[in-house]
């Protein structure tokens, strides 16, 4: 198959985890994609979400396809935008020592454990004769070839867990659903509550928007096709180790 035009993508889209990122990749599908309807979906009524959803709520992931079904549209693309590599009781680790089971369960949670049951949530959805692409935001620092650095352990572990999920994923639906494609994102460090506690060691240059790092992702998902599924991409297009 050949990279999608714009135009093509018509039916339904869904942005998880539209925060920084997954709202600027929101919007920058409608601006690209205009016969595309694009939902959001987070927790939070403050954020005004389309949709309200906890991915880590079986309850919330066992309700979505039938949430989908009403919107009367072919879903298209789901695209997972969620993640967690701090918060008030949680940090990166530097050493062994601060390696936690608390830390190590939550990391898993939302970054590997979240994504492949999104999938399973709207795989009741997918259609052999249509198009379908499932994207999710992993990060290089969860590959396990190009890490030289060491630390974070449960972020690294969790992202690196969520690679081989997905993997997986794409190579049983190239089986069961031909023209669905699954990718991999790495985004580059942008500027979002996620990094800022560590975008001091970043270069000016290397930090992106979340309106450029959209941008990016948006024209990567759009060249994907399902030969290329199961794919680990860098925000310019690159294979990243696995």
């Amino acid at each position: 198959m050949h990279p999608q035009n714009p135009e093509a993508w018509s039916g339904l889209a869904l942005v998880c985890g539209a925060g920084g990122i997954g709202r600027a990749m929101a919007s920058e599908l409608k601006k690209q994609c205009p016969e595309l309807s694009v939902l959001t979906a987070g927790r939070g009524e403050q954020h005004g979400y389309d949709l309200l959803l906890d991915l880590e709520s079986d309850h919330d992931l066992n309700h979505l396809s039938e949430e989908l079904s009403t919107r009367n549209k072919p879903l298209r693309l789901v695209i997972n935008c969620s993640g967690r590599l701090h918060g008030p009781h949680l940090q990166p680790e530097k050493r062994l020592k601060q390696v936690e089971r608390r830390q190590l369960l939550e990391q898993f949670s939302i970054n590997s454990i979240a994504p492949v049951l999104l999938a399973q949530a709207i795989e009741p959805l997918l259609r052999r004769d249509q198009p379908f692409h499932f994207a999710s935001l992993s990060a290089r620092v969860g590959s396990i070839g190009d890490n030289r650095s060491g630390g974070w352990y449960a972020y690294r572990a969790a992202k690196a867990a969520q690679n081989q999920l997905l993997r997986c994923l794409s190579i049983e639906w190239a089986r069961r659903w031909p023209m669905a494609t699954v990718t991999l994102l790495h985004p580059g460090t942008t500027d979002t509550d996620l990094s800022k506690p560590f975008q001091s060691f970043v270069p000016t240059e290397q930090l992106f928007s979340p309106q450029r790092a959209a941008e990016q992702l948006v024209a990567l998902l759009l060249k994907q096709t399902p030969e290329q599924s199961g794919a680990f991409l860098a925000w310019d297009g690159q294979s990243i180790d696995w």
